[in-house]
């Protein structure tokens, strides 16, 4: 388990202040990409919940800010960071779709929530691996 799933891992199981999908995603990238903790949670905190209004699901944006914080921004790699996230949820990426096929499986919301946060961590720091940017 590389450091930034651990991290992401640590902030999820926080009860006494909530870090959404979407700032679990990032915090833990924050020092890294040259951010306080403060910063990135300002940032990412209206992309919970699918942007507060269940669209893309806060994770899945999570991971692009990562990306583009360490300047992941081209087409290829945007397109592959969406063709890896569609594979494992049907083409879904909306956060109202994906908590209702979760639901429809008769399983808790946190546990799906907290997978998704940990596949972006884990997709993002592949990604950024495989391009250079990180160790």
């Amino acid at each position: 388990m590389n450091e930034y799933r651990k991290r992401a891992e640590e902030l999820r199981a926080i009860t006494e202040v909530h870090h959404n999908c979407a700032q679990a995603v990032v915090e833990p990238f924050a020092e890294a990409a040259g951010l306080s903790m403060e910063t990135a949670a300002r940032v990412a905190a209206n992309f919970g919940g699918g942007m507060k209004r269940a669209s893309v699901c806060g994770a899945i944006t999570g991971g692009l800010m990562v990306l583009g914080l360490f300047g992941v921004d081209d087409a290829a790699s945007i397109g592959e960071y969406y063709h890896r996230i569609s594979e494992n949820h049907g083409g879904h990426f909306d956060c109202a779709d994906l908590l209702q096929i979760n639901a429809e499986k008769g399983l808790p919301k946190k546990p799906h929530c907290d997978g998704m946060v940990y596949e972006c961590v884990d997709l993002a720091y592949e990604m950024l691996r495989e391009r250079g940017k990180l160790a």
